[in-house]
């Protein structure tokens, strides 16, 4: 019998319960796949808090795995049985032994990747791929501001950053977290609770600041961040560990300098066959060639899913973190 994580009301990491889920067999277009490593991202914990609304409860919990397909539906093109594959825009439910999947929203693995890298890496490396190569291309000659970037997407987006050529600025909350985040392609970490990351960000700037900040962490270092930003420059702001953003006026925007300000999610940019395949296989591609190497630093049980979320909400982790089902 196959098991899952799942949660029948919204609330800390208490309410997850790991209980029996059949799988079923796939329909067509769908395939069964077999997981060996589920991802543990920041944004399960908004669907398990109800920050980000679910669309029933009960309900299943996650967005990110990677397995080997074990059975095939009809009218299924381009997989078979044995193939292994990955995972990182949902549906929701990847907190569990193995699933049903519609077929178009998976990728093929290349031998270089193993499963545990990829379920690290499926999410967060798409949602790098398309904030630094699509919504906004960075050049060598630019300098950059990475909130959290000793956290998993941090981690991948100083590494990836760093490659093209750009001067990477990261803000962390401990000096372990500096020298891990530096390791990872990060040239100026910032410990933003001992200096004023937006003091900082102006001195290596020269007082011009950047042209565009990547923000996942929210509500405690928004403000900051409009004015760590050069004139024109863009907030990119992709996630809420410490909480939403406050509303802000248009108007704002015009006196920090005519800036602009992004709240985009992932779905948006691989919301086609053709964009989803293209991102995974320039992931993929900067992954095997050992410019971005993927930091698995936490491993759980998928049964013990609460622990790590608990974890993750007290920032006890670093990189990325998978659960690994019993099978």
């Amino acid at each position: 019998m196959a098991h899952a994580i799942r949660f029948h009301k919204t609330g800390g990491p208490e309410v997850l319960i790991w209980e029996p889920a059949p799988d079923g067999d796939p329909g067509p277009g769908e395939v069964r796949v077999r997981h060996r490593a589920v991802g543990l991202n920041f944004i399960d914990t908004y669907h398990r808090s109800g920050l980000y609304p679910v669309a029933a409860l009960p309900s299943g919990l996650g967005l990110e795995a990677a397995g080997v397909i074990e059975a095939v539906g009809e009218g299924v093109a381009g997989f078979s049985i044995g193939d292994r594959v990955a995972y990182g825009t949902g549906p929701l439910g990847a907190y569990r032994d193995s699933r049903v999947m519609p077929a178009d929203t998976l990728v093929k693995l290349p031998d270089s990747i193993d499963e545990r890298t990829a379920a690290a890496m499926m999410l967060q490396g798409l949602t790098v791929q398309y904030l630094i190569r699509r919504l906004f291309p960075m050049r060598p000659d630019m300098i950059v501001l990475v909130h959290a970037a000793a956290g998993g997407v941090g981690l991948i987006a100083c590494q990836w950053l760093a490659h093209i050529g750009a001067t990477v600025i990261g803000t962390v909350g401990s000096p372990e977290k500096a020298a891990l985040a530096r390791a990872h392609g990060c040239h100026h970490p910032i410990l933003y609770r001992e200096e004023d990351f937006v003091t900082r960000v102006r001195e290596l700037t020269g007082g011009r600041g950047v042209p565009v900040v990547y923000d996942g962490v929210g509500k405690d270092v928004f403000e900051g961040s409009l004015d760590c930003l050069a004139r024109r420059g863009m907030l990119v702001t992709f996630g809420n560990a410490s909480g939403p953003v406050p509303a802000v006026s248009p108007l704002t925007l015009s006196e920090k300098g005519s800036v602009f300000l992004t709240r985009p999610k992932l779905m948006d940019w691989v919301a086609t066959r053709d964009e989803l395949v293209a991102a995974a296989e320039d992931l993929f591609a900067v992954v095997a060639s050992g410019a971005v190497r993927v930091a698995v630093n936490q491993t759980y049980a998928l049964k013990d899913a609460a622990q790590a979320h608990r974890d993750l909400e007290t920032r006890k982790t670093t990189g990325s973190t998978v659960l690994v089902p019993e099978n």
